[in-house]
């Protein structure tokens, strides 16, 4: 969220993924996001291979609670399911904006405006001498305050004016949009556990195969989309995870033009294939396919309304923690993970690409969103609202002396100023990526 004095002061929100924020600044997913069933968006922690344009084996991370994606080749085909996931992410921003106004409105202080999105104006309306607006670029929202308004007829005086509350009161209303956040998300996982159950995963030995890549090395020596790879020249695949995935990917890039033996379960019975790995450029094998741990997913739904609120609990910090633990990864690792934070287009093309599966992923989807926009709202960044607290801790850290208004509006202006020019370098970039777009040029 931020706050600027302008006309009339916004607490925004920015959008963008990291799954972002009260200007809301969609902001970015923790870790890779890649088209799946929603099944598979739901799964924890697994490795995939996947086959590169140059037909070269590629190992990439993912996990159902680990959302940073890469939106190259992302489409927007299939309307009900883009209207589905606008209207997550529109109810996401209402909520996020709602908490700010709710806190403000039942303190008493004046709130002049309620806006989803920024810009022109594209349809307005006013009530009780606030007006409500939805503009023309979905980077996120804000709520504007009459505190500097030459034409607000509320003497510069008063004492409900925001600018003139007593501290706790303005933190109050600047943290309400990350409140109501959070609690929306933990709703949505209530409502996700009561209704469809909570995914659980069950493991079994091997790797399987989700996918062969026509002509490949895999196609051409018999393997099938489905195979679990149980055995590899011998070597027992007992245990499921990441490190069996791996120690497949061992065996077939240190064997290229060799014989591999595979030990293959496939329908009722079990079978050997041999694999002769095609050879990269670098002299490494590559067969062709996608590997992940052989897994799968039940629902489990609660026995009472208490083991329910147990279920929500645990899902929730489970979902917090990795949001914070991918946030943590990027600004650690951020030359090379700048460019996997998204904004509202690859959100809604991962929303709609998630609706076309089943419900249970776009709970999560829902959830991880109003988590992230929760966490980086938080961060002491100008445009946002961790920016605004800052501010006033600053001011209650000086006794109750404010900074000079003229240094509070060039900090928030230019961080709003970069918000917007982030969000549309996101918007352009995002756009450029979608598979259709991509068609036509």
């Amino acid at each position: 969220m931020v706050i600027t004095f302008s006309s009339s002061p916004p607490i925004p929100s920015f959008c963008s993924i990291k799954t972002t924020t009260s200007s809301t600044l969609l902001g970015s997913y923790p870790k890779s996001i890649q088209p799946r069933t929603r099944s598979t968006f739901l799964q924890p922690i697994k490795r995939r291979l996947n086959l590169k344009k140059n037909n070269s084996i590629c190992l990439e991370r993912e996990s159902s609670r680990d959302y940073r994606c890469s939106f190259a080749g992302f489409d927007l085909e299939g309307p009900q399911s883009v209207i589905e996931a606008v209207a997550v992410l529109t109810a996401i921003i209402v909520v996020h904006e709602s908490g700010h106004f709710l806190a403000a409105s039942l303190q008493g202080i004046h709130v002049s405006k309620f806006a989803i999105g920024f810009g022109p104006i594209l349809a307005k309306l006013n009530a009780n001498n606030v007006e409500y607006s939805l503009r023309a670029f979905p980077l996120g929202g804000f709520v504007g305050f009459p505190d500097n308004d030459p034409d607000s007829d509320i003497p510069v005086d008063d004492v409900n004016l925001l600018k003139n509350r007593p501290v706790f009161d303005r933190i109050i209303v600047v943290s309400a949009g990350v409140i109501a956040n959070v609690i929306f998300a933990f709703i949505i996982i209530f409502v996700q556990i009561v209704s469809v159950g909570l995914p659980v995963q069950e493991a079994f030995p091997g790797v399987l195969v989700p996918d062969v890549r026509p002509f490949s090395a895999a196609s051409r020596d018999g393997l099938l989309p489905g195979d679990v790879i149980l055995s590899v020249n011998g070597l027992q695949l007992s245990k499921t995870g990441p490190k069996t995935v791996f120690e497949v990917v061992d065996v077939i890039k240190t064997s290229p033009k060799k014989n591999v033996l595979l030990q293959i379960h496939r329908g009722e019975g079990d079978l050997q294939v041999k694999v002769t790995p095609d050879e990269n450029s670098d002299g490494t094998g590559k067969i062709g396919v996608q590997l992940s741990p052989n897994v799968s997913i039940r629902k489990v739904k609660p026995d009472s309304v208490i083991q329910a609120f147990n279920y929500t609990g645990k899902e929730f910090w489970g979902l917090t923690y990795n949001v914070v633990d991918s946030l943590k990864q990027t600004f650690q690792n951020f030359s090379q993970s700048a460019e996997k934070v998204s904004g509202p287009v690859a959100i809604i093309a991962v929303g709609a690409e998630v609706a076309r599966s089943n419900i249970d992923g776009l709970y999560q989807f829902a959830a991880v969103l109003n988590i992230n926009l929760a966490v980086i709202n938080l961060l002491p960044l100008p445009a946002l609202d961790g920016g605004t607290l800052a501010l006033i801790l600053i001011e209650a850290a000086r006794g109750g002396k404010k900074l000079p208004m003229e240094l509070e509006q060039t900090i928030m202006s230019s961080g709003i100023t970069l918000v917007l020019f982030l969000g549309l370098y996101l918007i352009i970039r995002d756009t450029l990526n979608l598979d259709f777009i991509k068609a036509i040029l």
